[in-house]
């Protein structure tokens, strides 16, 4: 009997979620985008990787200024996607194969098309006219303060029927709502009943620390590595300490609102993401502490190029001494970011073996665990023309940064195929050449292929209750091998994992008592008598008897 990543309200703790981007997953009308009822298609593949819960990103009304994360009805379908009748299959074809279904809420900003912003712009006295953030210009007419758009310049606005400048921390046409407006968190609160009311089983929410701002709108400094000249990141928003324009106090307030409401419908969870520098631990303990905020949040730590033991024993280490009661969720890939095979590949390497490592190394942390469509089949990052771009983070800065448009091709799912099976018309973006060997019909087909130990992986996680809900301890290793042991009642194992293109050693110390290997797939790392040898990209699994 396989083990549960959990049951009842606490479903969420150690589950495996799936990230579908709809646009790019499968299209069954033909017009070149992804939709929900071609997700629905497709849930077969999902539920056959042995997950939980599906998290899907934005597929509501917009006008698509950035993919759908610029809303313009938070109960709606985009006709894009299809319908709420569309919708409502989906969920229940997600039920009956035994899925969860997490719905990714935007709520910090809305797209300058949504009704509530059109009101709040026609005046500074109509009864919606405080429900973004609106602020007098300087004397000499520049914006009321430093804060930058992530997206490129200023994070202000000028909007010439108030005269006045409006926030975005993103594109112009995505104005920040106003959190410190109670009318405009209930406003938001009862967007989510609404979902919660057709069954979803939880909400990813985007930019979490990002919703309140400053009241007194007080400049950001600078990052003291900015002052010193050593700051060579290619977005300026990057030079200063995000101390006035996000993460600040008065959110914690809101989570335990929006805690509270997922409650009364109960077995539900919520992952945030949280984007705060050096800071994203201790804002990760803050959301998610004392049981009434979020359920738990992930940060960028292992998003990044950092692809050794050193920098994932840190990543631990400073969770778990910053994180004393709440709860992560890891990834590696996602829809913005380069795909972990590609940033993880070295010169040379083989971006088969780094999936295959990766997807064992993430099995065996501890915390809830997210994969991102396409990293089951080992997909590296699509190369894309500047001409096919569509993402407008991308397009404002190239070349210095490409954008996410090369971790948002279609999925491949026929090898032979014109499309790759993904739509019988032209994709929204183009098909990689270099996906079409990776499609899911050629790789189910080969036992030893990326998707089979996916599969496998996650299988044999499931019989392992210590890797689901265990305790973690870091063990002192030399080399770039990292050690942990997880424990849970009676069981307890030790993971081991080599980073490096040589062979290594690890010896086991006699007081951590006899241990037998553990049939995990792909572990070739062999045990004798007090020391563990692995080749390169190999680990072990062992369990103290």
């Amino acid at each position: 009997m396989t083990q549960q990543a959990g049951s009842g309200a606490d479903w969420w703790r150690g589950c495996v979620i799936y990230q579908v981007y709809p646009r790019s997953f499968q299209d069954s009308t033909g017009d070149g985008s992804g939709d929900l009822a071609g997700i629905t298609r497709r849930l077969p593949h999902i539920a056959s990787l042995g997950v939980d819960a599906v998290w899907l990103s934005p597929f509501f009304k917009s006008p698509m200024a950035d993919m759908g994360y610029d809303v313009s009805d938070y109960c709606a379908v985009d006709p894009m996607f299809g319908t709420l009748a569309d919708f409502d299959a989906m969920i229940s074809e997600a039920h009956r194969l035994g899925l969860k279904i997490i719905i990714d809420q935007v709520l910090s900003h809305s797209s300058d098309k949504h009704p509530w912003f059109v009101e709040s712009r026609s005046s500074r006295d109509n009864p919606k006219a405080d429900w973004y953030v609106w602020a007098q210009p300087k004397p000499d007419g520049t914006a009321p303060n430093n804060w930058l758009s992530i997206f490129g310049g200023p994070g202000w606005e000028w909007d010439s029927t108030r005269k006045q400048y409006y926030q975005h921390n993103f594109l112009a046409s995505q104005p920040d709502l106003n959190f410190h407006n109670p009318e405009v968190q209930d406003a938001l609160l009862e967007t989510v009943r609404f979902w919660l009311d057709r069954g979803v089983d939880g909400f990813r929410l985007d930019t979490v620390n990002f919703y309140v701002h400053d009241k007194w709108l007080r400049d950001n400094p600078p990052l003291a590595k900015s002052v010193a000249g050593e700051n060579e990141e290619a977005n300026p928003y990057e030079y200063q300490d995000h101390l006035f324009d996000k993460t600040r106090p008065e959110n914690i307030a809101f989570l335990e609102r929006f805690r509270a409401l997922l409650d009364e419908y109960g077995n539900r969870g919520s992952v945030g993401e949280v984007g705060d520098g050096e800071r994203s631990l201790q804002t990760v303990a803050a959301y998610t502490s004392g049981g009434d905020k979020l359920h738990m949040c992930y940060t960028f730590d292992l998003l990044g190029p950092k692809f050794s033991a050193a920098h994932v024993h840190k990543c631990i280490a400073d969770f778990e001494a910053a994180v004393t009661d709440g709860w992560v969720c890891w990834a590696f890939s996602n829809h913005d970011v380069i795909r972990h095979v590609t940033r993880w590949t070295r010169p040379g390497g083989d971006p088969e073996a780094v999936a295959k490592f990766s997807i064992a190394l993430l099995a065996c942390l501890r915390g809830s665990i997210c994969i991102y469509q396409g990293e089951e089949l080992g997909l590296e990052e699509a190369e894309i023309a500047f001409e096919d771009l569509r993402d407008p983070y991308g397009i404002r800065f190239w070349p210095g940064y490409k954008g996410r448009d090369g971790c948002r091709t279609p999925m491949v799912w026929e090898a032979q195929a014109e499309q790759g099976g993904f739509s019988d018309g032209k994709p929204w973006l183009p098909i990689s050449a270099a996906h079409r060997a990776l499609a899911v019909d050629r790789q189910q087909r080969d036992a030893e292929s990326v998707l089979c130990r996916y599969r496998a992986v996650l299988e044999a996680r499931r019989t392992l209750p210590a890797l689901i809900h265990g305790s973690i301890a870091l063990l002192k290793t030399e080399g770039d091998v990292l050690a942990f042991l997880r424990e849970e009642g009676a069981e307890r194992l030790l993971c081991v994992f080599n980073f490096s293109e040589k062979a290594a050693s690890l010896p086991i110390p006699a007081r951590l008592g006899g241990l037998d290997p553990v049939p995990f797939p792909g572990a070739l790392g062999e045990f004798e008598k007090d020391r563990i040898t692995l080749a390169p990209l190999d680990y072990f699994i062992g369990r103290f008897v």
